[in-house]
């Protein structure tokens, strides 16, 4: 028989010469097996001797990450030669002696090829077990074609890949181009933790904290050093199906040793069944696995390493923005301590930012390189916030507050404690010494509709910000422990822009404090210092908003560096307050502020009735009157539940 062509069928490279050298020989055996079944006197040659060569590598490495027999590496290349050589099925079936069985069997291995052992046939041997062969029907175990498995005649043949079965739940995860110090040394510990860990230990490694492209850069370094590849999925795919799961983990185990690679399973919050499942399959890992999650998992099997994503201090972010910032013109020194005190973003949301500013800098006519640079720094610390707060874009300006001038000074050296955090904290040094609450946390008091929210927008701002507003009756729940983890999230989401946060209603959180009488009251008060340790905490702005200050235990407010109060607004303040919620290019007649302020509401009110006003008189296609502001008025009192007296509308019209 010729096989002169199989050698061309397959290729020229080093690795496919090889190949066919081996198929060469097994199909030998083969044919002796045939010669011998039809009488034949013919003796195995020289050709049955095993070739050896330089290209043997994936044969070799498949031989020996999977533990086969010599029997069983023959079996696989003469399913090879199925494939890869076209006059392997009629050599098949003349060794059979059936020409129907055109085809590699069980039956014909055991016969024909060197030292043959039934279990290579059994389900938990390495070639099915793997999936390096597969039978076409279970059910005819020995005379069932018998097939190679796609990915591995690839992988024999020098072309590795992802198997297309896991297409959809794994992705490559890129090996970062460089790592920050801090970073690196996380790396380094993950990688070791492979490095030592013993045979009978689990090769399973943890990264938490900090975001997921983070853990994923950190885990990415750590593979790369240690020889391997990195895929990630994420753990809401792992199937609960007992036997699917046990599909993919086999797939996958085979994946991690022919790429070779490890996992990264991508942690979130899961429901039962789906934790379950995820613990089952971190349980029977066998392969390299990292495990991110924001917090650290509890499993069944120990951890080679846990490490945690590094909490970048002032000098190493000063050094990440001017790394890449280091090509943009006209950004000093004294603008990067800026950036770095305003804004906490990991180093790829960085690097980000600098090639939106190099992008727009050549068309921008406005801005400079250092406005663009904060504005690209507030875009990515906006992402995942919206989902959290309300986000109110800042246009009011100090002219648009009417507040005693002791209020005022107190907001504006407030700006100024956010504004020069950089000089003072890092130039200075305060920051080294104090370490512990150096966060700027404020307390707005006062009744609905007395401008905290407006005092709040013109500080945001003034200082350049985004001024998120959280709702926190929607944050605080009645099961224990929810309240702390909705503001955690609050919390460390803002922590990338230094956004300044105003948590409204703060009266749903402080109103639950009490005198310790039972748990309910002891879990109230943790809620309570747990706000006010986080807002100690940010490196951004911190507002609380409430009416009850009285009822706020001393010991609290000691914890707040600026409480204000806004009082009630007096008449003459109400007046000024009408004249500035009025526009000059509306429509008037007869409109009075002194008139107007003599009702007793506060600013809120006010720009409701002035609104509701204008609607009334542009409805009936007239001038804004004071009969129109006088309806509007009507409406708000019962939304108040409050009556118009005789004085307060005295003439009106």
């Amino acid at each position: 028989m010729t096989t002169t062509g199989a050698g061309e069928d397959m290729g020229t490279t080093e690795h496919g010469t090889t190949l066919t050298a081996e198929i060469r020989r097994v199909l030998a055996r083969v044919d002796a097996h045939a010669a011998r079944s039809a009488e034949k006197d013919r003796a195995p040659g020289a050709e049955l001797a095993p070739v050896e060569g330089p290209g043997a590598a994936p044969l070799d490495a498949l031989v020996s990450c999977f533990g086969l027999t010599a029997f069983e590496r023959d079996l696989v290349l003469l399913t090879a030669a199925q494939e890869l050589e076209p006059t392997a099925g009629a050599r098949c079936a003349a060794a059979s002696g059936d020409p129907a069985r055109a085809h590699p069997t069980f039956s014909l291995a055991l016969a024909a090829l060197a030292e043959p052992h039934w279990s290579a046939l059994t389900p938990v041997a390495p070639l099915r077990r793997w999936r390096i062969t597969e039978l076409d029907d279970e059910a005819r175990l020995t005379t069932s074609r018998l097939r190679l498995d796609e990915r591995i005649l690839h992988f024999l043949l020098g072309s590795p890949y992802l198997d297309a079965r896991l297409h959809g739940q794994l992705r490559r995860t890129p090996v970062p181009q460089a790592l920050t110090p801090s970073y690196d040394l996380a790396a380094d510990r993950l990688a070791e933790g492979w490095t030592t860990a013993g045979a009978a230990d689990a090769p399973l490694v943890e990264v938490t904290g900090g975001e997921l492209r983070s853990r994923a850069d950190i885990a990415a370094a750590a593979a790369a050093r240690s020889g391997l590849g990195l895929y990630s999925m994420s753990a809401e795919d792992i199937p609960s199906d007992p036997v699917e799961r046990d599909r993919l983990a086999r797939l996958w185990q085979r994946e991690a040793i022919l790429l070779p690679s490890a996992l990264l399973v991508e942690v979130g919050d899961l429901d039962r069944d789906q934790r379950a499942a995820t613990d089952a399959f971190l349980a029977g890992a066998a392969v390299p696995v990292v495990v991110s999650s924001e917090d650290p998992l509890r499993t069944e099997r120990s951890y080679a390493a846990r490490v945690a994503v590094p909490q970048l201090d002032d000098e190493e972010q000063f050094a990440l923005w001017g790394e890449a910032f280091h090509d943009v013109a006209d950004l000093d020194d004294g603008e990067l301590r800026s950036l770095v005190a305003q804004f906490s973003l990991p180093p790829h949301v960085v690097r980000s930012a600098a090639a939106t500013v190099r992008r727009r800098l050549p068309q921008e006519d406005e801005l400079d390189a250092a406005q663009l640079a904060w504005r690209a720094g507030l875009d990515e610390a906006r992402i995942g916030m919206d989902e959290l707060g309300r986000r109110i874009t800042p246009r009011a300006g100090w002219d648009d507050l009417v507040l005693h001038e002791r209020q005022t000074s107190v907001l504006r050296e407030i700006v100024a404690h956010v504004r020069q955090r950089a000089t003072v904290h890092q130039e200075w040094g305060f920051g080294a010494t104090l370490r512990r609450g150096l966060g700027v946390t404020a307390m707005f008091a006062g009744g609905s509709g007395t401008g905290k929210t407006l005092a709040a927008e013109v500080m945001a701002n003034e200082l350049g910000l985004d001024l998120f507003v959280i709702d926190l009756s929607q944050v605080v729940s009645k099961y224990i422990g929810e309240t702390e983890k909705n503001l955690r999230r609050v919390f460390d989401a803002a922590e990338r822009g230094g956004a300044l946060l105003l948590f409204d209603e703060a009266d749903a959180l402080f109103g639950k404090r009490s005198e310790v009488k039972d748990s309910h009251d002891r879990y109230a008060n943790l809620e309570v210092s747990y706000l006010l340790m986080r807002m100690e905490a940010y490196r951004g702005l911190a507002v609380l908003t409430t009416n009850m200050k009285s009822a706020l235990d001393t010991a609290f407010l000691r914890r707040i560096r600026f409480v204000v109060d806004f009082p009630f607004p007096a008449e003459h303040e109400r007046a000024e307050i009408w004249r500035r919620v009025l526009p000059p290019q509306a429509p008037m007649k007869g409109i009075d502020p002194e008139l107007l302020a003599q009702l007793t509401v506060a600013g809120g009110s006010i720009r409701n009735i002035a609104l509701s006003g204008a609607f009334l008189a542009a409805e009936e296609g007239d001038r804004l009157q004071m009969r129109h502001m006088l309806a509007a008025a009507r409406t708000e009192y019962l939304k108040l539940e409050r009556s118009l007296t005789p004085t307060e509308v005295r003439g009106w019209v």
